[in-house]
């Protein structure tokens, strides 16, 4: 890790080499190390340390970018004159109209575990090393990595922002095969001991077994339980169908036309919180912003879309602190997702769809028409068939096509426990209708 003092002088340093109208500068500096294992053999041990430099450069409503991986005086002087130079000679953007102001609730809201950016080859590979040893003794075939990574960020701008916070992350996924059984697990956490490796093993290795000799079903609409993992890639879908601000002013968002209206079933809530400690913590966005809780669907109504400084302006609102980039080309983004759990385990689900398709994973899912939320994919890693509420065979993948919001108007029930990934928490579903439309082979 670089030091906030570090970052904080070669940023005055960028600001100081770029005279411009305006101009922000941030710095993204991280620490990675991964273990890979296949077959039930750790084959790889890596470990990565860089930063980035970004300098921001507006000359009247003209903007220039520039970004580098080398923090010397000299390199950064060369990024700030070449940011400058492109602002000068860019075609005007008419949104633009001024660099946000200082925060006070920007900074240090974050997390951090020594146990993971401190973590060795060794402390890895003891850990992939129970997973391996439980396939082994199954005879399972394990492979998959486990990753460990420190961060650290910063932004300041010529109106005053300042902002910094660093954080950890773990992340860990083992994917099983047995014959005809295919399994997978993951596990995401900032703290190393709140990971779960061995859980997970367990899970994948299970699965995997419970797997063998798939039987088919006919196509058609089914209830179904989706675990946490599938339901993870369907919000993860439905965000990128349209919870951006720059998808609904576009209109090529699902929300265009549809504020204010009840989209889904009551007892759905969806909601972003950068803040929340039960996910990964990113107290401020691209632009120095403080992240803002936003309600995107509240009891079934959709509510509204995230904001960055751009969009926020079109619109005469403030940012909600969601920008993913210093150019904000791509529009803002949630960064850490919520879906209000219920009150059932997995196994209450089961036993109340009763007649059904449990589903663990979808895979290769692909958006078909976002105004609708239309997507499609297949389920993976673990399909079973339901009869009187207990599991009673593993099935052959099948493809789906399928509304989400016309899936979230048939909620049946929802899990007590939320699971925490990447972007987002989630919990399982039990969904009264879903549209299976193939079947594989496998």
């Amino acid at each position: 890790m670089i030091g906030r003092d570090e970052i904080q002088r070669i940023l005055a340093l960028a600001q100081e080499a770029c005279p411009a109208d305006e101009n922000q500068v941030s710095l993204t500096a991280y620490d990675l190390a991964l273990t890979r294992f296949s077959q039930n053999r750790i084959h790889q041990n890596v470990a990565e340390t860089d930063a980035t430099l970004e300098i921001k450069a507006i000359v009247g409503k003209k903007i220039g970018y520039a970004s580098t991986n080398k923090l010397d005086e000299q390199s950064v002087r060369e990024t700030a004159a070449t940011a400058l130079e492109f602002a000068r000679l860019a075609v005007e953007n008419p949104d633009y109209v001024r660099l946000p102001g200082p925060n006070t609730n920007a900074s240090d809201a974050a997390q951090w575990d020594d146990a993971v950016a401190n973590c060795t080859p060794d402390q890895r590979a003891d850990l992939v090393g129970e997973v391996i040893a439980r396939a082994k003794k199954e005879d399972v075939k394990a492979g998959g990595s486990l990753s460990t990574m420190g961060v650290e960020h910063a932004v300041q701008n010529s109106r005053g922002a300042r902002s910094y916070y660093r954080n950890t992350s773990s992340h860990f996924v083992v994917a099983t095969n047995k014959d005809t059984g295919w399994a997978r697990a993951e596990r995401h956490s900032p703290w190393l001991e709140d990971l779960g490796v061995s859980g997970a093993g367990k899970e994948a290795v299970d699965r995997c077994l419970a797997g063998q000799n798939p039987k088919a079903i006919e196509p058609g609409e089914y209830p179904v339980v989706l675990l946490p993992y599938a339901v993870e890639d369907m919000i993860g879908s439905l965000v990128w169908m349209g919870v951006s601000a720059l998808a609904v002013q576009e209109h090529r968002s699902w929300m265009c036309d549809r504020l204010g209206q009840q989209v889904v079933c009551p007892e759905v809530s969806i909601w972003d919180d950068a803040r929340d400690p039960r996910g990964f913590v990113r107290p401020f966005d691209a632009e120095g912003v403080a992240s803002q809780r936003v309600d995107i669907i509240t009891d079934g109504v959709a509510k509204g879309p995230v904001y960055d400084s751009f969009t926020a302006h079109k619109e005469g609102k403030a940012s909600t602190g969601h920008a993913v980039s210093a150019l904000g080309s791509w529009g803002p983004w949630p960064r850490n997702l919520v879906m209000k759990p219920g009150d059932a385990t997995v196994e209450e689900l089961v036993k109340k769809m009763g007649r059904g398709v449990l589903v663990t994973y979808f895979h290769y899912t692909n958006k078909i028409n976002p105004i609708e939320t239309t997507f499609t994919g297949m389920t993976r890693d673990g399909t079973f068939w339901v009869e009187d509420g207990e599991i009673k065979y593993p099935l052959k993948n099948m493809r789906f096509t399928q509304s989400i919001l016309g899936a979230l108007n048939n909620v049946g029930g929802i899990g007590r426990q939320l699971y925490r990934f990447s972007g987002i928490l989630c919990p399982a579903l039990y969904l009264e209708k879903f549209n299976f439309t193939g079947v594989t082979d496998f």
